[in-house]
């Protein structure tokens, strides 16, 4: 089986990746901010320990957390985010191993994880490589405007929190171009998926 890290900034188009794997390799797909979700769900396990450090206050009334009360605590508070971080990604990463596990077991080829912090998170060291998703920083302003209606300051203020193009580079084992024509960016993938 092979395993794959797909990572790159917000607007790079991960997701036309992710699809393409899927529909033309037959690809599992794990999409990391997905399962965080699943896992702060009532009875999951990140819910008690997150009730336990941002109280009661960030949940709506079905006992779920509320996720604008959820954003609005961390994101003010550099502390509060780290240790959210703290509870969340190790158990994302166990269910990420655990599923890849399986799927060898079940003769998988192409396990593919997308994370935004697949690099900080040392993903390098238990998949197999790592693809950046470049575009440049002009399309990827522009896409961000166009479909979730962001601000230049909300821009400026996501970018500035994400790694630097040299980053991603210095710590990707490919890149694909995806700032063009789709079929370009399929061509690099077929070319990719064929070594």
């Amino acid at each position: 089986m092979r395993s794959i890290g797909v990572t790159g900034g917000v607007g790079s188009g991960k997701s036309v990746i992710l699809e393409y794997l899927r529909d033309h390799y037959g690809a599992r797909l794990i999409v990391a901010d997905e399962v965080a979700r699943q896992l702060e769900e009532p009875g999951e396990a990140c819910y008690n320990e997150l009730l336990e450090l941002l109280g009661r206050e960030v949940l709506g009334i079905d006992g779920h957390f509320d996720n604008k009360k959820f954003a609005s605590a961390i994101f003010s508070d550099e502390k509060k985010l780290a240790a959210v971080n703290a509870i969340v990604h190790p158990e994302v990463k166990k269910y990420i191993l655990s599923e890849m596990e399986k799927e060898e077991k079940n003769g998988c080829r192409y396990f593919v994880v997308e994370a935004a912090l697949l690099i900080e998170e040392h993903y390098d060291e238990v998949l197999d490589e790592l693809w950046y998703i470049y575009v440049p920083e002009k399309i990827r302003r522009s896409r961000l405007k166009a479909s979730r209606s962001y601000s230049d300051e909300k821009i400026d203020s996501i970018f500035a929190a994400q790694l630097s193009e040299q980053e991603f580079r210095e710590h990707c084992r490919y890149v694909i171009d995806n700032g063009n024509d789709l079929s370009e960016t399929y061509r690099q993938i077929d070319e990719l998926i064929g070594q």
